[in-house]
Parts: C-alpha cells; structure tokens; sequence
C-alpha cells in the first residue's frame, strides 16, 4: 500500500466528488469512526480484479521444487485450510491469520513494478506481497472456512503512528470488530487500536466510507 498521507484526504474528496455519500445506508462504527455503506463496487477495479481473478486462479498447477515461484504454494494453501476445517471459529481465525503472517513484506514496486497492485492469494503465495495483499489471503481464507463474507471486509487505514497508509482485514465476531493485521501477531479487537483511521473498506458485495463521528 503506497498510498502517502497526502493521497487519502485526495481520495476522500474524490469519493464526495462521485456523489456516494448522498443516500447513506446503515451505520456502525470501527476503530471509533463512523461508517456508511454503499453498493457501487465499481469504483475499485482493483479489487474486483481480484475476486475475478482469484476464481480463475483455483486450480493447482506447476511444479512445486521452487522455493519463490512455487505453483503448488497454493495447493498447500488447500491444504492448510483443509487442515483446520473442523476447529472451532476463533481458532481458524487466529491459525489463518498467524499463518499469512509468516509471509515476506514485499513492496508492489519491487513485485510488480508499480506503486499499488492488489495480488490474488495465488500471487501473494508464490510471491508474498504488502499489506493489503495480506488482508485479501485471510479475507480470501476465511471466506473458503466457510465464514460469511458479509461479516469481513478489507479496510484502507492511516497509520498516524508511521504516517503511512495500510491495510488490515476486519471481521465481524459478536458485535465487535477483530482485526486481522500483518503488523501485530495476535487478532485483536479494533477498540484496542488507536493509531488507525480508517478511509473506506471493502467486501465482495459492498463498500464503506469512514467518517469521524
């Protein structure tokens, strides 16, 4: 996520410019803002790139002697999930999320040769990846666990501390929201975070502004 601190107040205001917030929907909050849901995916293409390009990518090929380029990364991946299938929700949450977490940080710039490019799991296995793509591997493994994908979304942040923008995945569990981070180790509640304000997020089926209450 290369986004700067200058770029988010820019993206705030191209979003009012499309005109999303003019019927706002039902209202939560996370991390301490308030949120108002809208439908028009649309207007990220990159994410929708990869929801479409993950179910053409499914399918285990090559050969899997690589250290980097492994193709069968995501046959283990398979496999991993496979594995812990039948443990308990909290426990699958926090196995999904350790396990993305053992990844390398690689910069888009250095993995793909531009400043923001939002991998697929299949991607991010044989290549690692930044922080979002961190975020789509566990939406993207929690989602094949079975767990409801109204209940998860990928959320764009400022880190006020690094003054940098990021990216966590966020899951609704009993009215509170766990974040997923590639940052911290453990899944912890965003009540518990307070160095992050959020700018939107996204889901296979919506999005959501973020504003201050």
């Amino acid at each position: 996520m290369r986004l700067n601190k200058q770029s988010l107040p820019i993206l705030a205001l191209l979003l009012i410019s499309l005109n999303v917030w003019a019927v706002p929907g039902t209202s939560s909050d996370i991390f301490g803002y308030q949120q108002i849901v809208r439908s028009n995916l649309e207007i990220f293409p990159q994410w929708l790139s990869v929801l479409e390009r993950h179910i053409e990518e499914l399918t285990p090929a090559g050969k899997c002697q690589q250290t980097r380029f492994n193709q069968c990364h995501l046959k283990q991946w398979l496999r991993f999930l496979a594995s812990i299938k039948n443990l308990p929700e909290h426990e699958q949450i926090r196995r999904v999320n350790q396990y993305a977490n053992e990844k390398e940080y690689v910069l888009d710039i250095e993995n793909y040769g531009m400043d923001d490019y939002w991998a697929t799991p299949k991607q991010f296995l044989t290549r690692n990846g930044d922080c979002e793509d961190f975020a789509i591997i566990k939406m993207l493994s929690l989602k094949r666990l079975g767990i409801d994908t109204d209940r998860m979304r990928v959320v764009v942040v400022q880190d006020t501390n690094l003054r940098i923008a990021h990216a966590v995945m966020a899951l609704d569990v009993k009215r509170d929201m766990l974040i997923l981070d590639n940052q911290v180790e453990e899944v912890i509640s965003h009540k518990d975070i307070f160095h992050y304000v959020p700018v939107y997020s996204v889901s296979e089926n919506k999005w959501w502004m973020h504003l201050p209450k």
